[in-house]
């Protein structure tokens, strides 16, 4: 049986699909060229505080569940956009990431979320506060195509959107948007 290859990812925002501006390097040799490039980690840290500001429209970094995000929380100011890795559908690692992005460190940047992003987990991402998401999941591109994001009608968790003003306990219950 012949292996197939890996389905193209397809950019998702909540406006829909678009033709995605940026490329995976696996080196800063990459920023030589034109275009926008998401960095691993290491990579990123390789360049200088020059570099790094003089290249931040065109720079991004990818984040796996593994890195701690405290190693570029310093340095959010010198990003556009940071994707968070799901390798694996059971690897949550890079939810934390989002929210303490979001609301410890106020990043404003786009969190993309890249890897097994799939139909049950998108509601919960877009709390979070991921802007993007790179679809290879053949059920959610037919369902994001459809319009349907899925969801439920409430939720109990608090996330970095703002809950409002609501009862004493707005955060324990509360309409999804």
């Amino acid at each position: 049986m012949t292996e197939q290859p890996a389905p193209q990812p397809r950019l998702w925002t909540p406006a829909g699909f678009k033709e995605d501006e940026w490329t995976h390097a696996e080196s800063a040799e990459a920023l030589a060229g034109n275009g926008r490039f998401i960095l691993p980690l290491a990579a990123f840290l390789a360049l200088d505080r020059t570099q790094r500001r003089s290249a931040k429209e065109r720079l991004g970094v990818l984040l796996q569940p593994g890195d701690p995000v405290e190693r570029v929380a310093d340095l959010l100011e010198d990003l556009s956009l940071l994707a968070l890795a799901f390798p694996a559908f059971n690897d949550g690692r890079s939810f934390s990431k989002a929210e303490l992005l979001r609301s410890r460190y106020d990043f404003e940047g786009a969190i993309r979320a890249t890897g097994q992003v799939l139909v049950d987990q998108l509601p919960h991402m877009l709390r979070l506060g991921f802007d993007e998401f790179e679809v290879t999941n053949p059920v959610l591109i037919r369902r994001l195509e459809e319009g349907r994001v899925g969801g439920l009608g409430v939720y109990y968790q608090p996330t970095s959107q703002s809950s409002g003003t609501t009862e004493k306990y707005s955060w324990r219950r509360r309409p999804a948007n």
